[in-house]
């Protein structure tokens, strides 16, 4: 039997409109409201002096998002020690040069960087029901799958090439090292996990013991990588990838991270054990979105000024 009961139009008007309105406040203000996160990480020797880190992340660049440029260039006016760039700088195969241009000022200082699938190959279309249930599934993107067709390949390498010129230290499955005034900072980074790059075996053995300081980057926070790095010892876990869950319930928080990290830790600062070993992790929420999905709610994109400060031993 068929119900006679109809919503009234008035009702489906207003739900209409508080959806609408919803939306352009998620993409017209929210995904432009870029914010900086300020922590401090007690993971220094003691004694000495507070090291501030800035770390950028999920830039996602389009080509024209001006202000999204204007606004990384003024971070340069924090005047940090060092910058640590966690990866997904492209929302578009033409964005190299605008990145580099909002990157910039950012570039004359110490750096050290990793790169995300969003680096390697651009984003596609897809339906935004179907990737909250993979989620629900414990599925995620590409993560080792090879991929689709029609994958763009972004130009990746000319990124590489602007950020080595300038002196950052690419960490694709590899360690480096950072001087500042006579500081030995010692990097240890993984290549994405999000499409199975990572080779830890390539970069094992823990922090190095002659420097003053050992910390541990990675673009996607997967849970193998979190895990291999607390059990070896890495004081401080730096990653990006989830942008905070991106679309988030006011005072519930996210639904997803896009990895297999819980819902909790989905950003800002947080610890990680295993292996007998405990380690602070700081994941960025990011300042961008893929290009088909422009919107972020209870989420405002960002970048963190991290003040690593002594430990109490």
């Amino acid at each position: 039997m068929r119900s006679r009961y109809k919503v009234p139009l008035g009702i489906t008007a207003g739900i209409t409109a508080v959806g609408a309105a919803g939306l352009a406040y998620a993409a017209g203000f929210e995904a432009r409201s870029f914010r900086l996160r300020r922590v401090s990480v007690p993971v220094l020797p003691p004694g000495m002096e507070p090291l501030r880190v800035l770390q950028v992340s999920d830039i996602h660049m389009v080509s024209g998002q001006r202000k999204k440029q204007r606004w990384l260039q003024t971070l340069a006016g924090l005047r940090p020690d060092f910058v640590v760039n966690t990866g997904d700088n492209l929302s578009d195969s033409e964005a190299v040069p605008e990145v580099l241009d909002a990157l910039g000022p950012l570039l004359e200082f110490p750096g050290a960087y990793v790169f995300g699938s969003n680096d390697y190959y651009g984003p596609m279309l897809r339906n935004p029901g179907r990737y909250l249930m993979e989620r629900a599934k414990g599925r995620y993107g590409l993560n080792g799958n090879p991929p689709v067709v029609g994958a763009v390949h972004n130009p990746w390498e000319e990124l590489r090439d602007a950020f080595d010129a300038a002196g950052w230290v690419g960490l694709s499955n590899t360690r480096g090292r950072l001087k500042l005034d006579g500081i030995e900072i010692a990097l240890t980074g993984l290549d994405d996990p999000h499409i199975k790059r990572d080779r830890y075996a390539e970069v094992s053995g823990g922090p190095d013991s002659d420097a003053d300081l050992s910390l541990a980057i990675v673009h996607a926070p997967y849970l193998r990588t979190l895990d291999a790095f607390a059990a070896d010892g890495y004081p401080l876990i730096l990653a990006g990838h989830t942008h905070g869950g991106q679309l988030c319930i006011p005072f519930y928080g996210a639904l997803i991270t896009n990895c297999d990290l819980d819902t909790e830790r989905v950003k800002g600062l947080s610890t990680h054990r295993a292996g007998g070993h405990r380690s602070y992790l700081h994941v960025s929420a990011g300042c961008g979105t893929n290009r088909y999905t422009p919107v972020r709610f209870a989420c405002p994109p960002e970048a963190t000024l991290l003040t690593l400060t002594p430990r109490e031993d």
